[in-house]
């Protein structure tokens, strides 16, 4: 059943209150007293009318369950929520890596569910769906106003079934329909390969139970292609264990350095937490790369690496997850998940930022779409208006919620051609994406090509022709060859894909994704850790403290 999550302690008050032209039948005074135990009694009352009274039939059981979310809902906290014993069950799968489901990543934003990050080569990511999407209805109802927990519970199901999803996308004037099967998704939460002959590139999806040990393999099998410094990519990372957040920064950092720590009403969770072991990797060169949709554990890392001078952060502001929730056991196998506690970096900064900023950073994205699709900010951050904080050495970082990067690098964005191919392309129910997919399924069986080939104009002309003859869309030729930039940077992604696969995918996304491109020039000339904040420091320094001018035009050919 649908559950109303419109009710509030407002309701009370609906007994004593002529409503709009209704009828108001008091049914004798109500006794003045306060405390807990009058208001549990208050409570109780309103229960017993409600159930015994009102129009509808409600079973009591309901009742006592719409009282707890409409509670949790007032508190405006999107991450406290109550869970039965198979809510509880899909948050266990989370964690563990393994579940069925669409093979997305979700974050409840401004009010409705957004999509945080697509998995490769899952049925999300085949059918089209993109980060920033929102969705607004699952087999026809709306969206609004659903929690993580509520998203998650309609949107997961048995291998095989589908599920009907209609989102709305940043610059696409009409919602979008997909109908979409589900299917087992093994979450990896690792990918790795070397980006040229000393720099190793790692790719970390979430913090599951098995990060740490995947990275600790990862870095080890690069360290033996001749990797003598890393890029450790976290952009979209949602986060996930505290534990593996702690495990994975302890690999960089010495015993006993300080990851982060927690503050709460209650002292036994005023914890700090500090890596356990000696560092494995302490002379490693480290660039971490961060964006928008980087949240909890991905900022635990970044955070404390930033705070004690171990590694260069680039990349956007993370989303600022801050807090921590605990588990309580009910009555019935069902849980409380409820925000506990909150988390600060080395320094003291708090991660959590005001979910009043989300709104703002709306507007700020309405119009500005990435190469690939997304939703993106490219407003430089005010660093004036943050808290100073210093590291170890004294190097300036900036507090206000979420990581700010020491360099702040946006990925290349869409043309005002570009936007207005991809708008017609949309409006004809034309991803382009899957379009290119497809398109690389047909070429790649026609073509003998090598992981290096080139988007030629034959190709560009075929791809041209199979919009018009496959999708039915006639496109104008000059709009076409205006948004050449961004057909080739799909066509060299897709057509990659059907050839050789997820992993040549994520290599080619890599070549032209600027803060990974950027993080890389940097590692190439730094010999040490320490080298690697020195360069960073001089090129902020030529910019200015806000990071404008931090952009690096590499790998796309936008």
């Amino acid at each position: 059943m649908k559950l109303d999550r419109s009710w509030t302690p407002a309701f009370a008050v609906a007994v004593i209150a002529l409503i709009s032209g209704g009828w108001l039948l008091q049914q004798g005074d109500a006794p003045q007293s306060s405390g807990d135990y009058s208001n549990a009694r208050l409570f109780e009352q309103v229960h017993h009318i409600v159930s015994q009274r009102y129009v509808e039939d409600m079973e009591s059981s309901e009742l006592y369950r719409m009282a707890i979310e409409g509670m949790l809902s007032e508190l405006g906290d999107p991450h406290t929520t109550f869970l039965d014993s198979a809510e509880y069950a899909d948050l266990r799968l989370n964690t563990t890596g393994n579940y069925g489901g669409l093979g997305i990543r979700i974050e409840s934003q401004d009010n409705w569910i957004t999509v945080v990050d697509v998995l490769p080569d899952t049925p999300a990511d085949r059918e089209g769906l993109q980060p920033g999407d929102r969705i607004i209805e699952v087999k026809g109802e709306s969206a609004k106003g659903w929690s993580t927990t509520d998203a998650v519970k309609v949107l997961r199901g048995p291998k095989g079934s589908s599920v009907h999803i209609t989102v709305a996308r940043v610059g696409v004037s009409k919602p979008l329909g997909f109908e979409i099967t589900r299917d087992e998704v093994q979450v990896a939460s690792v990918h790795s390969f070397m980006l040229d002959d000393n720099v190793g590139y790692v790719r970390l999806q979430q913090f599951s139970e098995q990060a740490q040990r995947e990275l600790e393999s990862a870095i080890g099998s690069l360290q033996e292609q001749g990797a003598r410094s890393l890029v450790l990519d976290l952009s979209a990372n949602p986060g996930g264990l505290l534990d593996q957040g702690v495990a994975v920064a302890d690999l960089f950092l010495p015993e006993g350095t300080k990851v982060v720590s927690t503050k709460s009403r209650v002292s036994s969770q005023n914890e700090t937490y500090r890596a356990p072991n000696p560092e494995k990797y302490g002379d490693l060169p480290v660039a971490v790369v961060v964006s928008r949709y980087s949240a909890s554990a991905s900022e635990i890392v970044a955070g404390a690496l930033q705070d004690h001078d171990r590694a260069v952060v680039i990349g956007s502001r993370t989303f600022g997850k801050g807090s921590v929730q605990s588990l309580f056991g009910l009555a019935g196998g069902n849980y409380l998940k409820m925000t506990t506690a909150r988390w600060y970096t080395p320094v003291g900064r708090s991660i959590q930022r005001d979910r009043g900023e989300d709104s703002q950073m709306s507007e700020l994205m309405a119009n500005t779409i990435s190469v690939s699709g997304n939703a993106i900010s490219t407003a430089s951050t005010d660093t004036a208006q943050q808290q100073v904080y210093h590291t170890d050495s004294g190097r300036a970082v900036y507090g206000g919620g979420g990581i700010t990067p020491d360099l702040l690098v946006s990925t290349d964005t869409l043309t005002q051609p570009e936007q207005e191919f991809r708008q017609e392309l949309s409006e004809a129910g034309v991803i382009l994406d899957n379009a290119a997919f497809q398109f690389g399924v047909k070429w790649s069986r026609e073509h003998d090509l090598s992981p290096d080939f080139e988007v030629t104009g034959e190709m560009r002309d075929a791809f041209y022709r199979r919009l018009s003859e496959e999708h039915g869309i006639e496109v104008d030729r000059e709009l076409y060859d205006g948004a050449r930039g961004w057909v080739d940077w799909n066509l060299r992604i897709q057509v990659a894909s059907a050839a050789f696969g997820p992993e040549e995918r994520l290599r080619q996304r890599v070549a032209s994704d600027r803060p990974i491109q950027r993080a890389a020039s940097l590692l190439r000339r730094a010999n040490t850790p320490g080298e690697v904040i020195t360069l960073a420091e001089a090129e902020k320094g030529s910019v200015g403290p806000s990071g404008e001018g931090n952009s690096f035009d590499g790998g796309s050919e936008q």
